[in-house]
């Protein structure tokens, strides 16, 4: 059995997911992934130019997320 996908949330940061993973447009285009990438960083502030693709702008905007998952019982 395979192991499942895993998503970091960045504190503060982006979402980043681990290649080879699949990102595809509403239209169901898939973006490019650059040759060579062992992961891709999505973003969540909202702000960036290189949308769905974070840019690094979460530093200047003043992007704050508090997600924090619940600790295991």
């Amino acid at each position: 059995m395979s192991e499942p996908l895993e998503i970091r949330c960045r504190e503060n940061g982006p979402y980043v997911v681990k290649v080879p993973v699949r990102i595809v447009d509403h239209l169901g285009n898939a973006f490019t992934i650059a040759p060579g990438k062992e992961s891709v960083a999505l973003c969540r502030c909202g702000q960036s130019k290189k949308r769905p693709f974070c840019d690094g702008t979460h530093r200047d905007c003043g992007f704050q997320a508090n997600d924090i998952a619940a600790p295991s019982p």
